[in-house]
């Protein structure tokens, strides 16, 4: 997934940007409201992990503005605020789900999971495609019942295109998918994914349409 993350406090962001690069996720790290605005108007997100005490624009005002423009975008609110009242208030701007500071990066990933999950129209845990499926919860790759080991990046790679099984990805689709702010790409990056999951998963797994992209071989 590609995540925007606003959050002003470097002792929370560190260790959830951190954490969300590992699991392979592109995440955009925002540290103030007007700032995450500004992304939120020019990228395209799958969530955005939303801290409402920001400096210059606070959390509430990014999220209102967010669904004043109709976009749909999930949106995880985080708060040190556990009153009742600013849960609903927050629930009533727009937001999918709350999280009160402090937080397990556990449950965050969880939340983010099932936020995704809903947005894509289902509630399936599990990803699969032929002989493949993927595990989000437990980051399990098997191919025909054997588990797989893939990278980091590998597995965002294979992540989206199982979840968008007949569409065609651009190489900078997939880069979307694969870098956050301030990561340069090598060029042939996403051939070499790519090439890693053929390898792993079969030769003829992942289809090149010339000129388009790349998506998944027709069962």
């Amino acid at each position: 997934m590609r995540i925007l993350l606003a959050e002003d406090d470097p002792s929370i962001g560190g260790p959830v940007h951190d954490a969300l690069r590992a699991a392979g996720h592109a995440v955009d790290w925002a540290r103030d409201g007007a700032q995450a605005d500004a992304a939120l108007q020019s990228e395209p997100y799958d969530c955005a992990v939303l801290d409402l005490g920001l400096p210059k624009m606070d959390g509430l005002q990014v999220l209102r503005a967010l669904r004043r423009r109709g976009a749909a975008t999930p949106v995880l609110v985080l708060t040190a605020r556990d009153a009742t009242a600013d849960r609903v208030q927050g629930l009533d701007a727009g937001a999918d789900d709350y999280l009160v500071k402090p937080f397990e990066l556990d449950e965050l990933a969880a939340r983010l999971r099932a936020l995704a999950r809903r947005s894509a129209g289902g509630a399936r845990t599990r990803l699969e495609h032929g002989d493949v499926t993927l595990d989000p919860a437990t980051r399990e790759v098997c191919r025909g019942g054997r588990a797989v080991a893939l990278s980091a990046r590998e597995y965002a790679v294979l992540e989206a295109l199982l979840q968008r099984p007949s569409a065609v990805w651009s190489r900078a689709q997939l880069e979307e998918r694969l870098y956050g702010w301030g990561e340069e790409p090598e060029s042939n990056a996403v051939e070499v994914y790519v090439h890693g999951l053929r390898r792993k998963l079969g030769a003829e797994f992942v289809r090149t349409v010339r000129g388009l992209g790349y998506t998944l071989q027709r069962t």
